[in-house]
């Protein structure tokens, strides 16, 4: 497990910096071909090429965008990480949003991510969100 564990503290870095740099590229090869992202607050299944597609849309939502207090637990097919999703909006509006989320990892993947928030402290626009979790499979 140490070897495993070793292993999903680097993806899940990568993982992180690819986020906080809307790198497209690293994510569409951190993610499983059929990898979804799952949210509390709307109960849908996103699928990756939408939430590639969504965060590839942050430079122009954020003006910085980080996360911040990261604390990760493992366990044998994946990991829990809690942070807080930390920025300054276009309009100079400064935000934090504690986070929790569930990765599954297959190989030296991500299949899924269960991510939990609350939706009131949403830091993205609403209308991009419409349009990117327009995915109607709820879970």
């Amino acid at each position: 497990m140490k070897t495993a564990v070793h292993s999903m503290r680097r993806l899940a870095d990568r993982f992180v910096a690819a986020i906080e740099t809307a790198d497209v590229a690293a994510l569409d090869a951190i993610y499983t071909k059929d990898a979804v992202v799952w949210h509390n607050y709307d109960r849908l299944e996103q699928a990756r090429d939408r939430n590639i597609a969504t965060i590839a849309m942050f430079p122009k939502l954020f003006e910085s965008f980080k996360y911040a207090d990261i604390r990760r637990n493992f366990f044998e097919h994946g990991f829990v990480q809690r942070h807080v999703a930390s920025g300054v909006k276009m309009d100079g509006t400064a935000f934090r949003v504690p986070v929790c989320i569930v990765a599954t990892v297959r190989g030296d993947q991500i299949a899924r991510i269960d991510e939990y928030f609350d939706s009131r402290q949403d830091a993205r626009p609403s209308a991009p969100l419409a349009d990117a979790n327009s995915n109607p499979q709820r879970q």
